[in-house]
């Protein structure tokens, strides 16, 4: 489990292709405070660490989860966002996040209102999922609170602070980003869905 609240920045040193798997070699700030077998979300996905080096640190993503999310984009050189495992002793900041991440967004507007950045997204016509206005997304990795949530879009307002310790001071229009959604909203939905039928 994570809170979406991005402990650091960490940066893409090298990528191995071994079949379908994607190994990556990634340097972080905390790799040696890290674990074998430990949960790191690397913008949004949870990987297991297999492998610690001197300041590096190896994680592996299969077939699936490449498919799902934006992995398949990554390069060497690329930063990401990345958060290690909540401990059960500690505040929940953001809110709950499983690492798993449902699909793919597109950025689609960038616009400056007054000393914040408003973000806005669109996914997948096709999708099942949902967006509520004041409730929680994580993109990239990253807990925030939904704005004009419409039929697959929606939008957040990313205050100073966070769009300059994330991913978000890189995006830009056409950006293809992770989208988690709300656990508790996926439950609902879900609910929904079968007592409607």
């Amino acid at each position: 489990m994570f809170t979406g609240i991005v402990e650091t920045l960490g940066v893409i040193r090298k990528i191995e292709h071994d079949q379908t798997n994607v190994h990556l070699f990634i340097e972080s700030s905390f790799a040696d405070m890290l674990k074998i077998d430990q949960s790191v979300a690397h913008n949004g996905v949870c990987l297991t660490v297999v492998e610690i080096n001197d300041g590096f640190y190896k994680v592996t993503a299969i077939k699936e989860t490449i498919d799902v999310t934006t992995i398949g984009l990554w390069n060497a050189g690329d930063i990401v966002n990345l958060e290690r495992g909540m401990p059960l002793n500690d505040r929940l900041d953001g809110h709950i996040v499983q690492g798993h991440v449902d699909e793919t967004a597109v950025i689609t507007k960038i616009d400056e209102v007054g000393g914040s950045t408003y973000f806005s997204f669109e996914y997948s016509e096709k999708s099942k999922h949902v967006t509520i206005d004041k409730g929680s997304i994580t993109v990239d990795g990253t807990s925030l609170t939904v704005v004009n949530s419409g039929i697959n879009t929606f939008s957040v307002a990313i205050i100073p602070y966070t769009l300059e310790h994330t991913l978000f001071k890189t995006y830009k229009v056409g950006t293809k980003v992770n989208l988690e959604f709300d656990v508790i909203g996926k439950y609902v939905t879900k609910l929904m869905q079968v007592h409607l039928k």
